[in-house]
């Protein structure tokens, strides 16, 4: 008889008899859903200014409930493996040292719930927990490729919204400068960099989900995404865009010849690269805005477009001080202050999405937080470095519980490419192995980091072997050769009886 609570029916104690089946394919759902209402509630603030980004987080509240109640269920029913323990711990202890660094933050409505265009504060981290629980606790190869197929749907949204703002309007990155009018693309991910994240996951996934797929239909819908996620990365004008787009093509490459797929589906790597210089051809055919040439805006996307401008999150950059035009200028500026920062409060932080706040000079009689951040030049309120950023909002101890989540994340997904030797383990090894190193030249935010905790948790996640089925003609031949030898079997009786008589 099926478990029951309080011998109340069968049918209201699902959780209690659900199969691991079951949980899987609710998990991966629940998964795409937490990844897709980010991007679909961001619409709203896009197409109106009745509403702020603060809209955006909404739709991670609702996803992040969502697979917090799966993640509880993985644990109750003990779905999480040995091996992926320490990091589900180390992802606990993110949240509850975070909960240390909320009390001696600056301001404790921001340290929970995140700055008002941003959305990253301690709820956000509890809800990255969940998203990375839940994939952890995923046992089947079937739902992790429903997963894969989930990232590249986000990747497709993005980009097809990211197209209106390249050719047709842009709300916040029409311009990058005064006078540079270049329609940088930031799709439903709130910046460019941000979306040259997503990009970066959801490219690699399609690149090698058309390598390695069996199946026509999947491999045309994903080398149709691929070249589009390569032309619209372009448009981000970012550095973690450009590198992003040549991870994909040699994770692509490395999958040809690590799971032996045939070396004419490369020709997804020829297409998507077709794609990217076609964008820049674009640009220097003077197509895109008032520019004539390519090049990178980190600096003027990142600190004055993004943060000031839009999000209203930091001071204007200061010219006497960094070259705005010179990314390694600016993001050594940027990881400097940062580490000063870390040196005067090592263990809590300044407090979750308050970066910005040790570094205010002025206040004056102003009262709003958005306009005492944009009087004070020079300031910024996030660092384009995770492993910087975490230590310098949340603590040291967070770094390391950062570092304790991933590094296990990266051996166990490692580990289980090598064992499994499927396209959905080596996949979730890959975009979790990107992500990592992405956190070295850019910063978590909303957008992204549902897509890759489930993708780190999913590269965990103890997936059981599928069994491999026999094709039909060998099976078929297999059942007509045991027909005959229980045919013979008596025949071969009754020879010996008649020899004996």
């Amino acid at each position: 008889m099926a478990k029951t609570i309080f011998n109340t029916s069968e049918k209201s104690n699902f959780i209690l008899n659900m199969t691991e089946e079951q949980y899987s394919k609710l998990a991966s759902r629940g998964l795409i859903a937490a990844m897709l209402l980010v991007p679909l509630f961001t619409i709203i603030p896009e197409v109106t200014d009745k509403a702020s980004y603060a809209f955006s987080a909404g739709g991670l509240a609702v996803g992040g409930v969502i697979c917090m109640i799966l993640a509880l269920i993985g644990m109750m029913k003990k779905y999480i493996g040995k091996g992926a323990v320490i990091p589900v711990i180390a992802m606990g202890a993110l949240v509850l040292w975070g909960v240390i660094s909320l009390i001696n933050g600056y301001d404790l409505n921001i340290s929970m719930y995140g700055y008002h265009n941003r959305g990253e504060g301690l709820l956000a981290i509890l809800f990255y927990f969940g998203f990375f629980t839940t994939a952890a606790a995923v046992k089947r190869e079937t739902a992790v490729k429903t997963l894969i197929n989930g990232i590249v749907a986000v990747g497709i949204l993005n980009s097809a919204v990211s197209l209106i703002q390249i050719f047709i309007t842009n709300k916040h990155y029409q311009f990058v400068s005064v006078d540079d009018e270049a329609m940088a693309a930031s799709g439903l991910s709130m910046s460019p960099v941000f979306l040259a994240m997503v990009l970066t996951l959801a490219l690699a996934a399609a690149l090698i989900g058309f390598v390695t797929s069996e199946s026509k239909k999947r491999r045309i819908l994903f080398i149709c995404a691929a070249a589009l996620f390569s032309f619209v990365i372009m448009f981000t004008y970012t550095i973690v865009g450009i590198c992003g787009l040549v991870f994909s093509a040699a994770a692509a490459i490395a999958a040809v010849f690590a799971l032996k797929a045939p070396k004419s589906r490369l020709v997804s790597v020829l297409a998507a690269a077709v794609s990217a210089v076609l964008a820049v051809v674009l640009v220097y055919a003077g197509a895109i805005g008032n520019i004539t040439s390519y090049r990178t805006y980190d600096g003027r996307i990142a600190w004055w477009a993004d943060a000031y401008m839009r999000a209203s999150a930091s001071g204007n950059f200061n010219s006497d001080i960094i070259n705005i035009d010179d990314p390694v200028d600016v993001y050594t500026y940027m990881n400097e202050k940062t580490v000063d920062i870390i040196q005067k409060n090592p263990l809590t932080g300044t407090g979750p999405e308050q970066l910005a706040f040790p570094q205010v000079r002025k206040v004056n009689d102003l009262t709003e937080i958005e306009d005492i951040m944009t009087a004070n030049d020079g300031i910024f309120d996030k660092d384009y470095n995770e492993y910087l950023y975490t230590a310098a909002t949340r603590g040291i101890p967070s770094l390391i519980a950062l570092v304790l989540a991933l590094v296990p994340a990266l051996l166990i997904g490692y580990k289980s490419m090598r064992k499994r030797k499927s396209a959905e383990a080596f996949t979730a090894f890959v975009l979790t192995l990107g992500g990592v190193l992405m956190f070295f030249i850019s910063c978590s935010s909303i957008a992204y980091a549902p897509i890759f905790w489930a993708a780190a948790g999913t590269a965990c996640a103890a997936v059981e072997k599928p069994e491999k089925k026999e094709a039909p003609e060998k099976s078929a031949k297999k059942n007509a050769k045991a027909e005959k030898e229980a045919a013979e079997k008596p025949a071969k009786k009754n020879t010996k009886a008649e020899k004996k008589a």
